[in-house]
């Protein structure tokens, strides 16, 4: 397998994952602004058109998008990781559940953030509701030790990086102590230590 990455993206939540299964798997960082490889190649034209990250080229050449898929695709290929309940039970719908809110209300109330040209008031709204959905998350995580409880899983590497941007943002995590320390915890782990020094974001 080979994952196409930008350091730091949504694309280190599958990086984390591939390194938690012990999977053999090559990178290749991309320049999004550019839409090229460290290769020198096309992004969108030889691998995705949809020119963003993550991507994971599998063994047999296809390539698989979204941070959600990709995650569900790699927690099934080492079932004995533990980094998701197994198909068909409801705690797996549960995992679902997390992983498309954390997509949807989590991931993407960040994106004004990052984006070019967008002005402060769309800047400060952004920040309004990241602000909400981190009191709701504090209230979720304040009796347990992960998403799913007891059980680590591919959805709190997901978390773990989204969380991350806070740094990029200049947002305080300290506001939600709940998070900072969950976040804290789950970064202790030796397989997001190993995806954070691989894409230079940790020495």
């Amino acid at each position: 397998m080979k994952l196409y990455y930008t350091p730091g993206a949504c694309s280190l939540a599958p990086h984390i994952a591939l390194h938690e299964i012990g999977a053999k798997f090559e990178t290749e960082k991309v320049d999004l602004a550019k839409h090229t490889t460290a290769s020198g190649a096309d992004y969108v034209k030889t691998v995705t058109s949809k020119g963003y990250v993550p991507a994971l080229q599998l063994d047999d050449g296809s390539v698989l998008t979204e941070v959600g898929a990709i995650l569900n695709y790699l927690a099934d290929q080492k079932p004995a990781a533990g980094l998701a309940p197994a198909a068909g039970t409801m705690p797996r719908y549960r995992l679902l559940e997390w992983l498309n809110y954390i997509s949807s209300e989590v991931h993407k109330s960040f994106s004004p953030m990052f984006a070019p040209g967008a002005t402060d008031d769309m800047k400060s709204l952004a920040l309004a509701n990241v602000g909400r959905r981190f009191d709701w998350l504090s209230g979720q995580l304040k009796d347990r030790k992960f998403l799913l409880g007891d059980q680590f899983s591919v959805a709190d590497i997901y978390l773990f990086t989204v969380l991350g941007w806070t740094k990029f943002v200049n947002i305080d995590l300290g506001k939600w102590p709940v998070l900072a320390k969950y976040s804290a915890s789950i970064g202790s782990r030796p397989a997001v230590q190993g995806a954070l020094r691989a894409e230079g974001l940790m020495k």
